[in-house]
């Protein structure tokens, strides 16, 4: 009887920590609606749009950066403190930034502020999940980063309608008050993963576990990083771009792109929830190096071939589900490669790829002159990466023959 109840009430406690989860996902997730401040903060202030849009630049950089930091904080405060903690400095962040009257306060403000909050709050609240459910963590992973892209879908509506109706600062105002109290809720319902439930994951996959200097000795680290920074360059670069290359090559008006946008942001939340499950079934690797090929292809399509809106919006779509798919697979991946034990610390250095193939690719573009040009590039570094994702196994494993793995198979079957 006794055994009963304690299964319960594992059962509720996980089942609390999956709906806290969601809920401090979807609020991380609203900093990707920055670009409807990016036209009202220019107006107000006389800058120019690009130099408001350069936030959103620093806010991914400062997000990938904190990363690094995220587990030594987590170590002090616990799961629960530390989500309070970016709660209120990433509500603060973004109500101060009602008050910037200049572009270093801004950027301080909304781009290191908010950008460092979220991104140390992102990593843990993930690697807490992912940890909490070792025996699902595909599903698990692709709920987590699945809210997180839903997050930037409900709060674009929400935010656009506080924009048009009560101004830029109250907007700005009430977003900062929304995220303290949404990742308040999440801080009370998500619990530390057991150490005995890592611990006994980690016996029953018989895995190694890694700390980040021994990883650090492994080719494996840098291959993945190689392969998640060419993801997170391709698939930011056309999703950041989606408008633009609507109208450059597509020959679109405004509004036509603009309604493709809210488009592919549905195909990349769906793209991370399908393949995050499916990846539980399928080899991890293989979904990866078969979404890197779609988007090499893709890019290929729309540096090389005249566009109509059919074939444009199929190659962004396919982009946008792709990388939503590739960014939830990885943090389960680094946690098969290298333990579940340091996961947090681990994938927060492979993550750099996030930012820096996001900062890299603008610099690229810029040098190489143009969409058609930069899309070859990407294309090229794609196929590279796929053939990389296909041929990678964890470290001190080998990889089994295709044909050898299928008599294997059909010998445990018999």
């Amino acid at each position: 009887m006794e055994n009963v109840k304690s299964i319960t009430k594992m059962r509720n406690s996980r089942v609390s920590v999956l709906i806290g989860t969601v809920i401090a996902m979807i609020a991380l997730g609203t900093i990707y609606t920055w670009s409807l401040f990016n036209q009202p903060l220019a107006d107000r202030y006389g800058w120019s749009v690009g130099m408001v849009a350069t936030t959103f630049s620093i806010m991914s950089f400062a997000l990938s950066f904190a990363t690094l930091s995220a587990s030594s904080i987590q170590k002090k405060l616990g799961i629960r403190g530390l989500l309070l903690l970016t709660g209120v400095s990433m509500g603060t962040g973004l109500i101060l930034s009602s008050f910037a009257s200049s572009l270093w306060t801004l950027y301080l403000c909304a781009g290191i502020l908010v950008g460092a909050s979220n991104g140390i709050a992102y990593m843990t609240t993930l690697s807490n999940a992912i940890q909490s459910f070792p025996e699902k963590r595909g599903l698990i992973s692709g709920i987590a980063v699945g809210a997180y892209g839903t997050g930037s879908l409900l709060f674009k509506y929400l935010l656009g309608f506080l924009l048009g109706h009560v101004g830029l600062t109250q907007t700005f105002i009430y977003w900062g008050i929304i995220m303290v109290l949404m990742l308040s809720v999440g801080a009370v319902m998500i619990k530390e993963a057991a150490i005995n439930t890592v611990q006994k994951a980690a016996n029953l996959s018989k895995q190694k576990e890694y700390n980040p200097k021994r990883m650090l000795h492994t080719k494996e680290a840098y291959l993945l990083f190689f392969v998640l920074f060419t993801a997170c360059m391709s698939g930011l670069y056309l999703i950041g771009s989606v408008a633009n290359i609507g109208v450059t090559l597509a020959g679109l008006t405004l509004a036509s792109a603009a309604n493709a946008v809210a488009l592919v942001a549905i195909f990349n939340t769906t793209g991370r929830i399908v393949l995050g499950t499916v990846s539980d079934h399928v080899g991890r690797l293989k979904i990866i190096a078969g979404s890197l090929l779609v988007t090499a292809i893709a890019a290929l399509i729309l540096s090389e071939f005249k566009l109509t809106f059919i074939v444009y919006f199929i190659c962004v779509s396919s982009v946008a589900f792709c990388f939503g798919g590739n960014i939830t697979i990885f943090p389960t991946i680094v946690s098969e490669f290298f333990g579940l034990e340091n996961q947090s610390r681990n994938y927060g250095i492979i993550y750099q790829g996030f930012g820096i193939g996001g900062l890299s690719v603008s610099f690229i573009s810029g040098m190489l002159g143009g969409f058609a040009p930069t899309f070859q590039f990407i294309a090229i570094m794609c196929m590279i990466a796929s053939v990389i994702a296909r041929l990678l196994h964890a470290p001190g494993t080998k990889r089994v023959p295709f044909f050898i793995a299928q008599k294997l198979q059909e010998h445990e079957s018999h």
